[in-house]
């Protein structure tokens, strides 16, 4: 989740950036990367980028937070056992002892 969030990231930057740095106004068109556009299409674009930021953010949140809870859960799971076998050991000292006497 975490990685797919930055790629999403990554492409919405891409595509402001590309847009920022290679647009050029002619007529009533606009060239981004050599293409010509209409403003609307431009518009669309950033609008189209916004949302993979947003979605991309998101997802990093939401994968972020899966990931924490699943540690915490696997730490605790890990200081039970520990538990557990400890006094499962304890039981068996006293068996132990018990069957000497």
């Amino acid at each position: 989740m975490v990685v797919l969030g930055i790629i999403l990231i990554a492409l919405g930057a891409v595509l402001v950036l590309a847009c920022v740095f290679t647009a050029k106004v002619v007529g009533t068109h606009v060239e981004v990367l050599g293409i010509g556009f209409s403003p609307l299409v431009v518009f669309a674009m950033g609008v189209l980028a916004t949302l993979l930021v947003i979605v991309g953010w998101g997802l990093m949140k939401y994968g972020t937070r899966r990931a924490l809870r699943a540690r915490r859960e696997r730490k605790k799971l890990g200081e039970l056992s520990e538990k557990l076998d400890a006094v499962e050991a304890e039981r068996r000292r006293e068996g132990d002892d018990a069957d000497a006497h």
